[in-house]
Order: structure tokens, then C-alpha cells, then sequence
């Protein structure tokens, strides 16, 4: 059954709600297309400084010349491959360098149901993107997050309710599926968010952890990753069905800076099945509320990062 973990008190919150960001430092994955890149238009349009992580600077730059009409803070940009620990820790330090704080670290980036690929460090791809490359980002850079009392959010999906962590089997070598492997990835997200809350609240941390999902969204996630018949099928469900990037990315800026965002809240659509439409809480499967499971994910999760958050 799937339930609801936080009350909002709004029904349908809108990005007018967004309070003077000016000074605030927002670091968005992927904020180069999608739900990052409209995310990233609202935040900064409100005055927030924002760097967009990417794998690929040149679609980075061009997305930097884009924003340049919305955003009234910083821009810049930040080489990151989440399919690539050494990236991921070359990132990590670059950020670091530039900045003393961040207001929001948000865990946009991902891919969706991919043939059987593997990481650089070996992972099977939709899980080291998706989870694993952003629970090491947000674990080198949390104390960057404590410093500006911020957030870490992490952007899951509807598929989460489909998924099942296959802790003994964690790559699907055995029994891989495109489908199986994504809603595995985005209840590890969950999951993750979750437990880190949990973590955070018990060490009366300042830092808030928030969940979010898009609802169905015309993004390119739908024609990057699927192939055959799923690919088709998404070209015709994205035009007929899916609401714009732009209405998918509200969930995620509420999320990173709402007044009215609660650590260990999800927020997401509440209409047609939570795939679009007016923003508030959103429900959550019983498979990710279970402590045992996130502690033994987040063991595991350290272990195959090679890091471990000491600090919570």
C-alpha cells in the first residue's frame, strides 16, 4: 500500500511561493536539459547562484548561454559523470574549491531503462548513475550543505513503487531487465533520502533531506534510454499524455527551496495517478519505508562507493 509521509498544509504549491534566493547557491545534476534545466530557470530567476553538473560541458555551455536570460545570480558549470567514481570525486573537489556552502545539493540527474551497460567502476549503469554516483556526490559534499544549513534533495520517480532492491543480486547479472533495474534505481533514491533524513533528525543536524518525483514528463529521459517498442511507445505517450519539463520541475523546487518544504517530506503531482498536475505530498510504497532495508542499502552503498559518512 502506498501511503503519505508529510502534510504539506498546500494543495497546489507554485514556484510564486519561492522566497528572495539572492546569495544562495543551488548545485543541480544534469541541470542542463529537463526537469534540471527548468528547476534551475526557476531557482535562479529568484536570484539563487546556480551550477549545473554534467557529463557533457559542451551541452553544459549551451545550456549556460540559455540561462543567462532567466537566472539574475551566478552561473557556471561543473564536469560530472555520475557512471564514473574518479569523476565524481574530481567534481566533488572542483566544487569545493569554488564554494564554501551550498543552499540545495539536488540529485536530478538519471537514466532510464537502458540495455545491459556497465559503469567505470564496474556497477550496473542505472544503479551507479542513478543512486550510487549521487550518494558518494552528496557525502563529499555535505559538509558544504551543513555550513549553509541547506538541503540535499533527491528527485525519484513513480517507477519507485515497481521496484524491489535485489539486495542479493544487486547488479542483475543474473536476470538483467531495462525496467526492473530502473525502478530498482529509483526506490534506491528514495530509500536513500529516507534514511538519510532518519540519520540526519538524530544527530539534530541543520540539514534537511527531501524527496521529490516529476510525475510523467516530457524530458528526453524517455528517448535517451529505451529502446524498441518502449521508445515508441514513449513518443506517443509523451505527446498525448505527459505535462511539460517545466510543470515536472516544480516538485523538485519546492523540494530545494520552499519555505514550506519539510525534511523527510516527498513531494510529487497529485493527479492522474500522481503523474501531473497540481503539487503537494506524495505517496510513498511501504518497501521504502522500511528501516532495515535502507540501513542495509546504505551499508552496502558505502562499500561499493569505497566512502562512508562519518559525520552522520
Amino acid at each position: 500500500m502506498a501511503q503519505r509521509i508529510s502534510k504539506l498544509g498546500i494543495k497546489n504549491w507554485k514556484p510564486d511561493r519561492l522566497p528572495n534566493l539572492k546569495g544562495k547557491n543551488y548545485l543541480i545534476t544534469g541541470g542542463n536539459s529537463g526537469i534540471g534545466y527548468e528547476a534551475a530557470k526557476m531557482l535562479g530567476s529568484e536570484g539563487a547562484n546556480i551550477i549545473i553538473a554534467c557529463r557533457n560541458t559542451k551541452k553544459g555551455q549551451t545550456a549556460l548561454r540559455k540561462l543567462a536570460k532567466y537566472v539574475k545570480g551566478d552561473l557556471s558549470l561543473i564536469k560530472l559523470d555520475l557512471a564514473d567514481l574518479n569523476s565524481v570525486r574530481e567534481a566533488a573537489k572542483e566544487v569545493k574549491k569554488r564554494y564554501k556552502s551550498l543552499d540545495g545539493l539536488i540529485n536530478n540527474a538519471g537514466i532510464m531503462q537502458t540495455p545491459e551497460l556497465k559503469t567505470a567502476d564496474g556497477f550496473e549503469m542505472q544503479l551507479g548513475t542513478n543512486h550510487l554516483g549521487h550518494f558518494l556526490l552528496s557525502g563529499l559534499l555535505f559538509d558544504l550543505v551543513e555550513k549553509a544549513e541547506g538541503r540535499i534533495v533527491t528527485v525519484s520517480s513513480l517507477a519507485h513503487k515497481f521496484g524491489k532492491i535485489h539486495f542479493d543480486d544487486l547488479m542483475l547479472t543474473e536476470n538483467y531487465d531495462p525496467t526492473t533495474a530502473y525502478c530498482q534505481s529509483k526506490l534506491a533514491n528514495l530509500m536513500f533520502s529516507l534514511e538519510l533524513d532518519r540519520r540526519l533528525k538524530a544527530k539534530n543536524s541543520p540539514v534537511k533531506a527531501i524527496a521529490c518525483h516529476p510525475g510523467y514528463s516530457n524530458t528526453a529521459l524517455q528517448s535517451t534510454g529505451p529502446e524498441g517498442a518502449w521508445k515508441l511507445l514513449y513518443k506517443f505517450t509523451n505527446l498525448t499524455m505527459a505535462q511539460s519539463a517545466r510543470a515536472g520541475a516544480i516538485p523538485t523546487v519546492l523540494a530545494a527551496a520552499g519555505k514550506e518544504a519539510q525534511a523527510g517530506a516527498y513531494y510529487g503531482p497529485r493527479t492522474m495517478s500522481e503523474s501531473r498536475g497540481r503539487v503537494s505530498d506524495a505517496t510513498v510504497i511501504g518497501r521504502a519505508l522500511s528501516e532495515e532495508s535502507a540501513k542495509r542499502l546504505w551499508a552496502e552503498s558505502e562499500k561499493l562507493v569505497g566512502f562512508e559518512w562519518e559525520k552522520i
